[in-house]
């Protein structure tokens, strides 16, 4: 038995010993398996992220109803950097130091010359005393009171269209669209039935063009509509940015009366007077031609417009910094003169104020250039092809000039950059997220223009109502005025400048709103869920599956 049992022990020795090694090769086997399949499940990962990556890449972006991108690969996200606060310090200090030397340049000059070249012109016109002044001004105090009461009516109306705009956006987006293509047509058919082919042959052009317009943008008005919304929220949030624009306008008046004087004075300190000829060379005895100085004149014209684009410049960058505000920190965002109102108006007066001074002047240099060329024009009769040509060109290079700079002022007042790295960040966040164009014309434009417009004509029905139904204007002696026309217009024009001074601050909004959609998405999000669900509800109907 011990030998018959020998082979078997020594057998199940064997035995156990290949089970070992089977089991350690199995385990082995097994662990390089599972490994491998780890790296090849993580493998697949990247390239189907890749993919992912490639195909959102490749999907059209929509810029305020406008496709943007699409069709071939983009920039991923990792060639963009984020915008961050640079905060406080000052930017392009040069150009903010050259502006106030131009300001205090202009209070000189207009204390220096003005007073002088005033009384001039009044010693030299042909003035007639008038005995009852104060009856004549008094005739005209009904126009100043209607002026006042429209001007109240406009605001109030300015206010509670912020309400309507906010419940009726989509409708107001497409009946302007509507209007302007209905009244092409009517122009159209205007000029045809006068016999005016000429005219009905543009307008029938025009027509066909808003016809293509609105049929390409119909589908994009949801997106339209969630920007211009959001907007209005942020501003009625914020409404002391509305009081700046209008303490802007108030400096702008003021500063064009300061000009005013100021080029009366230079004009008639350095003007030159010659003896007039007549067509023989011979002098003509009393008579004198005078001429200003070229250059003085130009100089004037950049101080003039400068001014001008800084103000209007200095509220672009206070609405978008406190737009951003309410975007990422609303609870400093959601007051009258909230924190986030007053920290970015004192931005944009004090460290972005170079930056504003800096792009304003590039603006204030073209407008210049481009009224000289307008005045040449007028002088030769308006036939000379070469200024024409001059004109259309700084026309289109003022236009893009402008164009840049509504949205480069956005990064200055979202995160205090200089003028110029502003640019190429904007620029930077169009191209990364597929925006290498922007939309060309903004479709709630269309909507400010129309509400302005019509503020306007309520006004002037207030107007009307006041003549017909008050005495102010019982002492109006003059024939040549009908006060009831008089009255209607100047209601208009006063209430569609109020109302487009406030309508301005909202298409402010609605471009930072457009900025900060790409670039903060999750914010918004998180700050304002209910607005962020619908902007991306309304992006999503137009580019299903692209967020």
């Amino acid at each position: 038995k011990h030998t018959d049992n020998q082979p078997r022990f020594l057998f199940i020795k064997i035995l156990n010993t290949r089970s070992n090694t089977i089991e350690s090769s199995l385990s082995s086997t097994f662990n390089n398996m599972s490994t491998q399949k780890l790296l090849d499940d993580h493998s697949s990962t990247k390239k189907h992220a890749a993919d992912d990556d490639m195909a959102y890449s490749n999907t059209p972006i929509t810029v305020m109803g406008t496709p943007i991108g699409g069709g071939q690969q983009q920039p991923t996200s990792s060639d963009y950097t984020k915008g961050e606060d640079q905060g406080n310090h000052f930017r392009d200090v040069g150009f903010g130091v050259l502006y106030y030397l131009n300001f205090f340049a202009i209070v000189a000059v207009a204390a220096l010359y003005g007073p002088d070249a005033l009384s001039k012109s009044d010693d030299d016109g042909d003035t007639d005393p008038v005995d009852d002044k104060s009856d004549s001004v008094s005739s005209y105090d009904g126009y100043i009171y209607v002026g006042v009461v429209c001007g109240v009516s406009s605001l109030i109306l300015s206010g509670l269209s912020f309400s309507v705009m906010t419940r009726i956006a989509e409708f107001l987006i497409k009946f302007s669209l509507l209007f302007s293509v209905g009244l092409s047509g009517l122009l159209c058919i205007v000029s045809f039935a006068s016999s005016n082919w000429v005219g009905g042959a543009v307008g029938l052009i025009f027509f066909a063009l808003f016809v293509c317009y609105a049929c390409s943008v119909w589908s994009r008005i949801p997106f339209a509509t969630a920007n211009l919304v959001t907007a209005i929220a942020a501003i009625r949030a914020n409404f002391g940015v509305g009081l700046a624009a209008y303490i802007f306008v108030i400096v702008g008046f003021a500063w064009t009366m300061l000009w005013t004087i100021a080029f009366v004075g230079a004009a008639s300190a350095s003007e030159v007077c010659s003896p007039k000829e007549d067509d023989d060379g011979n002098e003509i005895e009393g008579e004198e031609t005078c001429s200003g100085n070229a250059f003085y004149f130009f100089l004037l014209l950049i101080s003039f417009y400068w001014v001008h684009q800084v103000l209007t410049n200095t509220l672009i960058v206070t609405v978008a910094g406190t737009v951003g505000t309410w975007w990422f920190a609303p609870e400093e965002a959601n007051s009258c003169c909230s924190q986030g109102v007053r920290d970015s108006f004192m931005r944009a007066t004090t460290y972005s104020f170079g930056s504003v001074c800096f792009g304003s002047l590039i603006v204030a240099i073209i407008q210049a250039l481009k009224t000289m060329v307008e005045m040449a024009r007028n002088e030769e009769g308006g036939d000379n092809i070469l200024l024409c040509i001059a004109d259309c060109l700084l026309g289109c290079i003022e236009s893009l000039v402008e164009y840049f700079n509504k949205w480069a002022f956005i990064y200055v007042g979202l995160y205090g950059y200089a003028y110029c790295e502003a640019g190429k960040n904007v620029m930077n966040l169009f191209k990364s997220r597929g925006w290498d164009a922007i939309i060309v014309d903004d479709l709630t434009d269309m909507v400010f223009g129309m509400v302005s417009f019509a503020i306007g004509l309520i006004t002037g029905a207030i107007g009307i109502v006041l003549e017909q139904s008050t005495d102010w204007f019982d002492d109006n002696d003059n024939d040549d005025i009908n006060p009831t026309w008089v009255t209607f217009i100047l209601g208009l024009i006063i209430g569609w400048i109020i109302a487009s001074i406030l309508m301005g601050t909202i298409s402010s909004a609605v471009n930072t709103v457009i900025v900060l959609f790409a670039e903060a998405p999750a914010e918004f999000d998180q700050n304002h869920n209910e607005l962020s669900r619908k902007m991306r509800a309304a992006y999503l109907e137009y580019h299903p599956g692209s967020l």
